[in-house]
């Protein structure tokens, strides 16, 4: 074989010729894959395009699919009852219950999900769920669990609360956290500015929405 039409690699503890059309393969093939893999990984919704559709089923066992509630402005949050952040705008404050009964009032459709795996911190049976809800004043249109992560990866969501907001024609209008101040300290929260409510203003007034990025905070979701 001619030394310059292949190499040597080392397989384990043994040197073995590769002609350099076949390794050059196995190169691009690696790159292909590993393009792929990156371009699946870093996939997110983009603010201003359709929102992703999908189905999940609620504690009851209704299905609900996004692409349904075309006409309403829908709001997904990513919810983990035991996180610390959570528990703040829960339980430490009612300031999402609140958020969700003004949304709501606005005549939007609000969807709690839960991306933990089974058994992961915060995942809830249905009963659990709804004595939560009952302690809170939790007053999401309902409350879906995502248990094999699929649409939290759909719409990589990576803390809780993440919340995404969709216009009536199914369009991604915000993305990001539920306020500008990272902690778990409710104290913060009238310091804070609500960006979701910050959003529905202008969504009302027809306008678009001025912050319609921003960072979230929280803890990890326990895909």
């Amino acid at each position: 074989m001619n030394a310059r039409a292949s190499t040597t690699l080392i397989l384990g503890r043994r040197p073995v010729r590769v002609p350099f059309k076949a390794l050059t393969r196995i190169l691009f093939a690696g790159a292909a894959s590993l393009a792929l893999f990156v371009g699946a990984a870093s996939a997110a919704p983009t603010v201003g395009q359709p929102a992703p559709d999908f189905t999940l089923k609620d504690i009851n066992g209704q299905a609900h699919t996004l692409s349904t509630y075309k006409g309403k402005t829908v709001v997904l949050e990513w919810v983990n009852p035991e996180c610390p952040f959570v528990v703040k705008h829960y339980q430490g404050s009612g300031n999402l219950p609140a958020t969700q009964k003004a949304a709501i009032a606005e005549g939007a459709v609000w969807l709690s999900i839960n991306s933990g795996h089974p058994g992961a911190q915060g995942d809830y049976d249905p009963s659990a769920v709804q004595a939560w809800q009952k302690q809170t004043g939790a007053a999401a249109s309902a409350y879906l669990r995502d248990q094999n992560g699929k649409v939290g990866k759909l719409y990589d969501a990576r803390h809780t609360p993440t919340l995404f907001i969709i216009n009536p024609e199914g369009i991604l209008v915000y993305a990001g956290g539920i306020d500008s101040i990272n902690s778990s300290d409710p104290d913060d929260i009238a310091k804070a500015t609500n960006y979701v409510k910050a959003a529905f203003a202008d969504l009302k007034a027809g306008r678009p929405v001025a912050k319609a990025t921003t960072k979230a905070y929280g803890c990890s979701v326990k895909y």
